[in-house]
């Protein structure tokens, strides 16, 4: 798998992925958080299948 998740596009997912599991775990929100699983899973792998189609990549220009 080539990487196409930048830094910053990383750092969001994980965060946004950690809050919504952790607000499912503690009764916040319903079962519908689990899907912080989806964007944390991308940031830590730092590839996302959904950006392949349009040839999208947030890493840095490789010199």
């Amino acid at each position: 798998m080539k990487r196409n998740i930048g830094s910053v596009d990383r750092t969001i997912r994980i965060v946004a992925g950690l809050v919504l599991i952790a607000a499912v775990l503690l009764g916040l929100i319903g079962p519908w958080g689990w899907i912080g699983v989806i964007p944390l899973a991308t940031g830590i792998f730092r590839f996302c299948p959904a950006y392949l189609p349009f040839g999208i990549s947030t890493c840095g220009i490789k010199r």
